[in-house]
């Protein structure tokens, strides 16, 4: 029985939105860290995508977008890529002959090793200050000068 078009190109634009999405979180694992500038909580989302961009990598484990992205193709007609994700897409704009093992290795250490320098920088190089607990905000002095006022 064939597939009815509609339900065909469902699926094929279903694959590459995984596939963008795929994209978009490897990205923000590597160059996420420069969102903490503009708010400096953004680090409890960007380093779980850092540690498990990293371990993916590391332990040569299998993302789970990418079956996610070879099934919908399948489904919808398409061939399925034999390898992972990052040998099917980065590879051939970073490597066009091929990307050994060792080379995943060395993507997981980068992201990691990566975002701890960025980190460092732009913590420890002042650029983000996080609140202190023990300073009262702005806020606070405001209600404490309205409340001194008002006689209490």
């Amino acid at each position: 029985m064939e597939i009815p078009v509609s339900r065909t190109l469902e699926r094929a634009l279903a694959a590459d939105l995984v596939l963008a999405l795929h994209f978009l979180f490897a990205a923000f694992a590597v160059f996420g860290g420069f969102l903490i500038l503009f708010d400096w909580r953004l680090a409890f989302v960007h380093l779980p995508a850092v540690v498990w961009s990293s371990a993916v990598n590391l332990a040569n484990w299998t993302c789970p977008l990418t079956p996610l992205e070879k099934s919908l193709r399948q489904r919808a007609g398409q061939q399925p890529f034999e390898e992972s994700w990052i040998q099917n897409y980065i590879e051939p704009l970073v490597r066009p002959f091929g990307m050994p093992r060792r080379l995943e290795l060395i993507a997981g250490i980068s992201v990691a090793a990566w975002n701890v320098i960025v980190y460092a920088v732009i913590f420890w190089g002042g650029a983000v200050e996080t609140p202190k607990p023990w300073v009262t905000n702005q806020l606070g002095k405001d209600q404490e000068r309205v409340y001194a006022r008002a006689g209490g």
